[in-house]
């Protein structure tokens, strides 16, 4: 077994010990959040905290009723400017904390008063120790260079903060791990044919909403272990002059489980059919995965969560097909674990 293997099949695990270790913890961030009253929220991030960050904007965008920005470091760092920033809660994502830029928009923030938490892997991180509040993610070490569990970590803890900020009920966030080992369940035959798409050399993901984020990331994931060109899109920025890429066999991984896209979603796919796209869909909607060549599975889930199962699938098909282009899973080339950016 692969350390990204072993790391994809530890998420129920080291989800359930996150809830654990952490609640009582986000609840006195949120009451600090609440007593400080951000007119807004602004997230730096790169990478696969980026995406993270894509989905606290519709998370607490949608439930907490807060604007979410997602921060361009580079204003800060190489053209040395600050945004006004004092009465906004700045958030920096990171799995271990390190990159420059994502420090420098959280130094600035500070200077100027704002209220600033981070998540991260490592407490000890510079990043970490930086900021007013910081959620640990306590995942332990993650020896593949494509992250998996830090990811799925990340959506977690904002999805707990969403939870302490609305006070809503508890029971969905303790069910997360059940249902991320189901969705692992679900989905062992993507090694029966992944094969299928050895020989691609590009494809599109797509997503909205919640799964915005999952479209990124699944794509994200792509490009690091298969070396492929995956483009991912809004299923409505989609139709706005992409669509015209799509021509007979071209792959889509559509993300559409239950919720509020869903209409648009069906419609997509039904699109998708009438060209003889090859589409490999990500649901727990028995019309949406009626039209894919290939369904990945998810069980039922509330459409605000679901993004932490629905990478799942898309992790794995990541990692299966890698492993039949005869790629080095655990290493992609030209990538460092760690990645510090200024």
């Amino acid at each position: 077994m692969s350390h990204l293997q072993d790391e994809i099949q530890s998420q129920p695990t080291v989800l359930a010990n996150l809830l654990d270790k952490q609640r009582a913890h986000v609840y006195t961030i949120a009451e600090a959040i609440r007593d400080f009253n951000p007119a807004f929220v602004m997230i730096a991030a790169r990478g696969t905290s980026d995406n993270a960050a894509r989905y606290a904007q519709y998370a607490l965008g949608i439930r907490a009723k807060l604007p979410v920005a997602l921060a361009t470091p580079s204003v800060h760092t190489l053209y040395d400017t600050t945004p006004k920033l004092s009465n906004a809660l700045v958030i920096g994502i990171s799995q271990s904390g390190q990159s420059a830029d994502v420090r420098q928009v959280i130094r600035d923030a500070k200077a100027q008063g704002a209220l600033t938490l981070s998540i991260t892997n490592d407490p000890e991180s510079p990043l970490a120790m930086s900021t007013d509040y910081h959620i640990a993610l306590g995942v332990g070490v993650e020896k593949s260079v494509a992250a998996t569990k830090t990811y799925t970590g990340e959506l977690l803890a904002i999805s707990m903060l969403v939870q302490a900020l609305t006070e809503s009920p508890y029971d969905d966030l303790a069910q997360v791990p059940q249902w991320v080992d189901d969705t692992l369940s679900l989905n062992t035959s993507i090694k029966d044919w992944a094969q299928r798409y050895r020989y691609i050399n590009r494809l599109a993901t797509i997503g909205r909403g919640y799964n915005y984020c999952t479209a990124f990331e699944i794509s994200l994931k792509i490009k690091e272990l298969c070396y492929i060109v995956s483009e991912q899109y809004s299923e409505a920025d989609f139709r706005h002059g992409p669509i015209a890429i799509v021509e007979d066999g071209f792959p889509v991984i559509v993300v559409a489980p239950q919720g509020k896209p869903q209409p648009q979603m069906l419609d997509l796919l039904t699109q998708l059919q009438s060209k003889n796209a090859e589409c490999l869909v990500v649901s727990n909607d028995d019309k949406a995965l009626a039209t894919a060549q290939n369904a990945m599975r998810l069980p039922a889930i509330p459409e605000w969560l679901s993004p932490i199962c629905a990478v799942i699938p898309g992790q794995y098909f990541a990692m299966y097909l890698a492993g039949e282009r005869g790629l080095n899973i655990d290493e992609p080339r030209n990538l460092n674990k760690v990645t510090s950016t200024e």
